[in-house]
């Protein structure tokens, strides 16, 4: 066939089949690590069933999220994996759902929504960064990035209060300072917390990201991270075991969920029905060389 010039009509074979084998992605941040590992994670599962993914970026942009989710149905996709932007309605999902169309909702969760899901538990991991700096001797942590809107940024808000609530020490909100959950956004962060009347020996980052920008802003004002300042991110990407000083962080298992998630739609695809999995992953801390023991007075 292929010395004829064969070349197989991809869309002709699915309208006759009714069915579609493009998938669309729709993920937050295409230059977040976190986000191209869970992507590697949707290829390698959706691949082995003769998949194609039709991959659509929101950059946490409401309208934009919308506009891309009107592409993929008019171009009639098989199924959607839709991680979602902060404030997303329920509305959103419905629609689709609607349209009989399989999705599965990706590191963010809807609570009201009925519908696949796959995460990781935000709060436990936060509880291990945090218990792992109370042990470091550090008193005054800040929790620093992340948008106040979303889902993640608040289960994460949960087990920070959590886990200093069970040590006895009460929340001092001055060391709460939201952000984008971006290098920049982590840089202001870090010039923000140096600027109160008691700054803190340690932060907790929303994400790796945001921790990488911590630690340059930290850098900018003549302060060490890792010796001066102890920094804890969220993700374990590829990049936390290279900078420097080497991140630690809490590993949420990014290619894992793309994998869970890619399986979960497949499922649904095969068995033409919606199952409203919650497929929650245990974290773990990644101890490296940014959280040090706090300095003796």
């Amino acid at each position: 066939m292929k010395e004829l010039g064969y070349v197989y009509d991809r869309i002709a074979a699915n309208l006759r089949s009714q069915t579609s084998s493009t998938i669309g992605v729709i993920i937050t941040d295409i230059s977040n690590t976190f986000f191209t590992e869970l992507l590697i994670g949707v290829h390698e599962e959706l691949e082995k069933d003769g998949y194609t993914v039709f991959l659509g970026t929101t950059f946490d942009s409401d309208n934009r999220q919308d506009q891309l989710l009107s592409t993929m149905l008019e171009h009639r996709v098989g199924g959607i994996i839709l991680c979602p932007v902060a404030g997303t309605s329920e509305d959103t999902v419905r629609k689709i759902q609607h349209l009989d169309v399989p999705s599965v909702l990706a590191v963010r969760e809807l609570p009201e929504v009925e519908s696949d899901y796959v995460g990781v538990d935000y709060s436990l991991g936060v509880q291990k960064a945090v218990q792992h700096l109370l042990e470091q001797g550090h008193k005054r942590i800040a929790f620093l990035g992340g948008t106040t809107g979303s889902t993640t940024w608040k289960e994460r808000m949960e087990g920070y209060r959590s886990a200093l609530k069970n040590a006895g020490i009460s929340i001092d909100e001055e060391l709460v300072i939201p952000s984008g959950p971006t290098r920049s956004g982590g840089v202001e962060a870090a010039h923000q917390v140096l600027n109160i009347s008691e700054p803190p020996t340690a932060v907790f980052c929303f994400s790796d990201l945001v921790a990488f920008g911590v630690m340059q802003g930290l850098k900018e004002k003549g302060i060490a991270p890792g010796e001066d300042i102890a920094v804890v991110g969220f993700d374990n990407v590829m990049e936390s075991s290279v900078c420097h000083p080497t991140l630690t962080t809490v590993s949420s298992f990014a290619r894992q969920i793309g994998k869970d998630a890619a399986r979960c739609l497949h499922n649904q695809i095969v068995d033409k029905k919606e199952h409203h999995h919650r497929i929650i992953l245990t974290p773990e801390l990644v101890v490296r060389e940014s959280s040090s023991k706090k300095r003796s007075s």
